[in-house]
């Protein structure tokens, strides 16, 4: 499978959402995969697909904190956005056919590039049922294949499946700010324990760019040697605008 490495400038929650849309359709058309690295034009919290959201949060929370919400493509809890470093993997579903062999070969990509800057991340062993959809937030706690350091998690993930084609995408803690979750809720909650955050495990903060050259040579090592660059004009296409506009809609982003 032929794979091609993306990095974006920072876009706000709608149009970073669009973008991982349009690179798995792109995926379903092509064939190819697209390892993308990004970040976010300001703090933005993403909610998962089922996870019940209308009239869990404080607006006015929200708002002093200056935290925008889009509704994910993908599943799993909410996460914030903002210290940290994002990626997504679309690609054919030939990448694996079962769901949990495509995440455990992507997080192997991104556990080994990680590594490679000095980190000693491990994937998480199976420790029950995966928690249910709900307002807790996604650093809450590690599940099964997820990426950890010194068994607190790192890397959430999250994957979606449809015609054809994957979309895997999630986030690589820089520093911890993922108590803040716990503070937009209407109903107080105990704020999760501590994650793994790369700043902690490293003493120093990483550049986005310093860590997408780790992820991209971890898949040129693993996966296509000749991965290159994919040259994002068409991204930013009709198509990209008009998912941007559907991941605007509340009706979407409080639709449960």
């Amino acid at each position: 499978m032929r794979w091609r490495l993306l990095v974006t400038p920072p876009l706000g929650g709608a149009e970073n959402m669009a973008v991982d849309e349009t690179l798995l359709r792109r995926a379903a058309d092509t064939g190819e995969a697209v390892f993308r690295v990004y970040a976010w034009a300001g703090p933005t919290l993403s909610l998962g697909r089922n996870q019940p959201a209308r009239d869990g949060y404080e607006p006015a929370a929200l708002r002093d904190h200056g935290v925008s919400v889009v509704r994910r493509l993908t599943g799993g809890r909410a996460v914030l956005h903002h210290r940290e470093v994002t990626y997504s993997v679309t690609a054919p579903d030939a990448l694996g056919c079962a769901l949990r062999d495509a995440y455990r070969r992507i997080n192997e990509i991104i556990m080994s590039g990680l590594c490679s800057l000095g980190l000693d991340a491990a994937i998480a062993a199976p420790s029950g049922r995966a928690p249910l959809p709900s307002t807790a937030p996604c650093f809450e706690e590690p599940t099964e294949g997820e990426l950890v350091l010194g068994g607190r998690k790192l890397v959430g993930s999250a994957q979606y499946r449809e015609s054809g084609a994957l979309l895997q995408h999630g986030s690589i803690l820089v520093d911890d700010d993922q108590a803040l979750v716990a503070e937009l809720l209407r109903e107080p909650v105990a704020p999760p324990p501590p994650p793994a955050t790369l700043h902690q495990a490293l003493g120093r903060i990483p550049q986005l760019d310093e860590v997408a050259a780790a992820l991209f040579n971890a898949v040129r090592a693993r996966e296509d040697p000749g991965a290159g660059e994919l040259v994002p004009d068409h991204l930013f296409s009709e198509g990209v605008a008009a998912a941007t506009e559907r991941y605007r809609d509340d009706r979407w982003t409080w639709r449960r």
